[in-house]
């Protein structure tokens, strides 16, 4: 196999691949390199010589201008120091390595490539990469740095990295100089770097131990699969550590590969992006070991779980640890599929948007992922992702405008570090949402605040919530509006999503082998579920000066998937219109069973309105508000302000029948039991 490396066109004339504007850290003169795992391979072989006017181990030899390097099949060539050649070959079987504490990296004319994972399987968790066969010409180095091992769950992590900064400022001794090309590279910052990547797992910045660092105008393009998206092995950037700031400034990065994540914010480091373009594209190939339905293993998850209804293999961003926060404002954030903007695997951290585009551009995926008590802010954003905005595991997110208050607030409150031209520099924007099927998905108990100008437009439910406690509050003073594609506003249904199953005899622990099974049968009535007054479980909404037209459900009946024993649909409407059906019902998917064939068809059902059984609906109608019923509607309870009315469409009257008693519909009245409104 003969790989033909890129040229080095990026580079202007003249310009060094790594200007020392600072005196950086002696590197070791005796580095011992090692690739993990030697423990299998072939008996060791010394070269001759290992630079300069070396002889190629196992016959070739070199002089100025033509050094060239050789490993034989059955060989190993340990090298104890960074080493430049204008050809390298390495026959199949053939092992270029180092010994412990440092890691072997290679780049032609500029670009890491030739390094390839060893497979899942290989019961060290598939970590260690190591230089493929083939031949390799050009500007040929092999550079021995300092091994960066990063521990996750139980595992370790060989790191290697273009630039590696700690407190200290940037540390040579566990960079790769030679894969940075253009541009300068100082302790506190570099601007105008271009890095460029084709191997597998190799990341390009990494900053951690409490520095403070800026990357201006850095051009990043990686394609290869990387590793783990939970720790950043294969990242661009990877921002980590108590004290750390990582800010990116008219960054350009694009990547393709399987989880080639393109900014990685961790363990409470403070991670600012602004005036950047991000785009994550899937990876072509999949390692043949991993299963076909994937893992819900973090340490071996390298796929997007198809329970929650799309695919994929890479998402844009990941924001972990606790207490970390990552920002982006006036960017361009986008994945192919999966997702744009990620929380995952963290406690208590902070996600923020302002004046960015968040998209998909496979046509599934999100736009960001909410867990562990995340608080999200997007401010003036535009989102065009392929099925939600927002998938929901227990957090708050609110969706406005990027008023300069709203920033300034933020801006203070997270360190962003904006200054005042830069504040003034910003647009005020109202947020805009398209998403494919529903703005948000719920799967944990948490909040949605939606206001200013905010619009959502959605191709079907804006609000998808599956029997957990959701709390959504819709301000539309400032002329936010929802616009439901298959006119419903609100499903609350049973969960429908299928379970990870243990598995034993693999390196990972579970692997997504669930199916869905519709429910058959008739729900039975719960003898001490009071379904007339809100629980604290149960699934709310308020609506303050807004004109809504759009259908509400509740279809959790209580004793389902969701094993409760009912569950209420609380919603309240201030100075607001609304026009549709809102009413207990029973939902159907389109398909009685759901595999990861049938992925798509998870959160996909019809209702059928029918008496509350345990899937109460409580109904304020306050102050100036009006529901226009149309269609047969099923509450368990109905309170009307002095000055709410319920009517039905162009002059038809609607009829309420209290626990089958006509009765007539009075302003300032509670009524509660089997409320039945139909239109006459």
């Amino acid at each position: 196999m003969v790989r033909t490396s890129r040229t080095d066109t990026d580079r202007p004339a003249g310009t060094t691949l790594w200007n020392h504007e600072v005196t950086y850290r002696a590197r070791s003169r005796a580095l011992l390199v090692a690739v993990a795992g030697l423990a299998t391979a072939p008996a060791l072989v010394t070269p001759a010589a290992a630079q300069s006017g070396h002889k190629g181990a196992s016959g070739g030899s070199g002089g100025a201008g033509g050094r060239t390097l050789t490993v034989k099949s059955g060989e190993t060539l340990e090298l104890t120091k960074t080493t430049t050649v204008t050809t390298l070959t390495i026959a199949e079987g053939g092992v270029i390595a180092a010994p412990d504490g440092h890691r072997l990296t290679l780049t032609v004319n500029g670009t890491e490539t030739g390094a390839r994972l060893s497979e899942l399987t290989d019961g060290y968790g598939g970590l260690a990469t190591a230089i493929a066969a083939g031949t390799y010409r050009g500007k040929v180095i092999l550079t021995v740095a300092v091994a960066n091992d990063v521990e996750y769950s139980d595992m370790t992590f060989p790191f290697r990295q273009a630039v590696y900064v700690d407190a200290n400022g940037v540390d040579e001794s566990k960079s790769v100089p030679s894969d940075v090309r253009g541009g300068s590279v100082a302790h506190t910052g570099a601007h105008d770097i271009t890095l460029l990547s084709d191997g597998e797992s190799f990341n390009g910045v990494y900053v951690t131990g409490g520095a403070t660092y800026e990357l201006k105008r850095p051009r990043i393009a990686f394609d290869g699969n990387g590793r783990c998206d939970f720790i950043g092995y294969g990242a661009s950037v990877v921002g980590t550590g108590e004290g750390t700031t990582l800010v990116l400034d008219g960054a350009v990065i694009k990547n393709q590969g399987v989880v080639r994540t393109a900014v990685i914010a961790d363990a409470t480091a403070n991670v600012i992006v602004k005036n950047s373009t991000i785009h994550c594209a899937d990876g072509d190939h999949v390692p043949d070991e991993y299963p076909d339905t994937g893992s819900g293993d973090t340490r071996y998850m390298i796929t997007v779980p198809w329970m929650l209804g799309i695919s994929g293999n890479v998402r844009a961003t990941n924001l972990l640890g606790a207490s970390t926060r990552a920002t982006y404002i006036n960017s361009s954030v986008s994945s192919e599929k999966w997702g744009a903007l990620s929380v995952d695997g963290g406690s208590n951290c902070t996600l923020t948007a302002i004046n960015t585009r968040i998209a998909n551009t496979g046509g599934e995926g999100y736009g960001s992922y909410a867990i562990g008590g995340v608080t999200e802010h997007f401010l003036g954003c535009t989102y065009d992702v392929g099925d939600y905005a927002l998938i929901h595991w227990g957090a708050s997110a609110h969706y406005g405008d990027s008023t300069r208050e709203a920033v300034a607030a933020l801006n203070e409150s997270l360190e962003l570090g904006l200054t005042k031209s830069e504040l003034r520099g910003l647009p005020v924007k109202s947020t805009k949402i398209d998403a494919g099927r529903f703005m948000v998905l719920w799967y944990a108990a948490g909040s949605v605040a939606i206001d200013g100008g905010t619009q959502v437009n959605t191709g079907e439910t804006t609000f998808m919530c599956k029997a957990v406690a959701a709390a959504v509050t819709v301000d539309g003073s400032g002329g936010a509006r929802l616009n439901p594609g298959n006119g419903v506003i609100f499903q609350l249904m049973d969960t429908d999503r299928p379970s990870s199953v243990t598995v034993t005899g693999k390196p990972w622990k579970t692997e997504m082998l669930g199916t869905y099974t519709e429910p058959t049968g008739s729900a039975v009535k719960s003898s001490t579920w009071d379904t007339t007054t809100a629980q604290a479980t149960d699934a709310t909404a308020s609506f303050t000066d807004i004109d809504l037209s759009g259908d509400f459900y509740n279809s959790v009946l209580g004793g389902g998937n969701a094993s409760l024993q009912g569950q209420n649909l609380v919603l309240d409407f201030t100075r607001s219109t609304v026009t549709g059906v809102i009413s207990a019902s029973t939902a159907k998917h389109r398909v009685s069973t759901i595999t990861m064939a049938e992925y798509r068809e998870i959160s996909e059902v019809t209702n059928t309105p029918g008496a509350v059984v345990n899937n109460g609906v409580v109904v304020t109608l306050g102050s100036r508000s009006t529901w226009t019923v149309t269609g047969t509607s099923y509450l368990s309870s109905l309170t009307l302000a002095d000055t709410a009315s319920v009517r039905g469409p162009r002059g038809r009257k609607v009829r309420l029948t209290v626990d089958g008693t006509a009765t007539e519909i009075k302003p300032g009245t509670t009524y509660t039991g089997a409320l039945t409104l139909s239109v006459a």
